[in-house]
């Protein structure tokens, strides 16, 4: 098991184990957590922690209130991943949120996510995708009470957007995720190489090299993804 620690990173991962064992022993090494670590680079990246026992819900849930600034997600098997969260990042994921937003106020066909709203998954993953759309009769058949929790399902329409610390494979594993739960459609954009990826289940991966704009038809109805903001450096 391979964990990439960063500056900033390597005392909140103590943090977050002693959080997880319930206690705190801010940067020293908390042995009850049970994580096995290797240093790799000294470089703002992402943190896979495996240990001694999975990650609740609610874990997750206060986590991420205690630390902004940093995504928590959870692996089928278990893992715990924490990801940051740069400035152009959030830039970029806003940027198609926004459309997504727009698009959905006007047709008003469903609900739209953030980048902060995690999903736990039929696999028992639990991942927050940059954006994220659910059909109206889904969101409607969510409880009312459980829509302040992560919500149980998997999103019809789901975008994440590679940021400096993540690599195309581990996001291209994260679309057949998506695919194998339930989502109809994925979309993987590279701002750093200039390119748009669409999954859907049982097609071929659609790659666009450097497009101003790519339909999303039929699942998102006269949606088009504008990726010039995006790609905007």
């Amino acid at each position: 098991m391979l964990v990439a620690w960063g500056e900033t990173s390597e005392r909140l991962g103590w943090l977050l184990l002693g959080a997880v064992s319930g206690r705190c022993e801010g940067p020293t090494r908390p042995r009850a957590a049970g994580a096995t670590m290797r240093r790799e680079r000294r470089e703002k990246v992402a943190v896979v922690i495996d240990l001694l026992r999975v990650v609740t819900d609610e874990e997750l849930l206060e986590l991420s209130e205690r630390n902004p600034g940093y995504r928590f997600e959870r692996t089928a098997d278990g893992r715990l991943v924490v990801s940051p969260t740069g400035m152009e990042s959030g830039r970029r994921s806003g940027e198609v949120f926004g459309q997504l937003r727009e698009w959905n106020s006007r047709t008003r066909a469903g609900a739209v996510f953030d980048s902060s709203t995690g999903f736990r998954l039929p696999d028992g993953s639990l991942l927050s995708p940059d954006a994220s759309w659910v059909r109206r009769e889904r969101w409607e058949a969510v409880p009312r009470e459980e829509r302040e929790k992560f919500g149980p399902l998997c999103p019809d329409a789901v975008f994440e957007i590679r940021s400096s610390h993540q690599t195309e494979e581990e996001l291209r594993e994260k679309m057949q995720v998506y695919l194998r739960n339930g989502a109809q459609i994925a979309v993987l954009i590279d701002p750093y190489a200039r390119v748009a990826e669409v999954y859907r289940p049982g097609r071929d991966v659609e790659v666009y090299q450097g497009p101003e704009r790519v339909a999303l038809d039929p699942e998102l109805p006269g949606f088009q993804l504008d990726l010039r903001p995006v790609f905007e450096e």
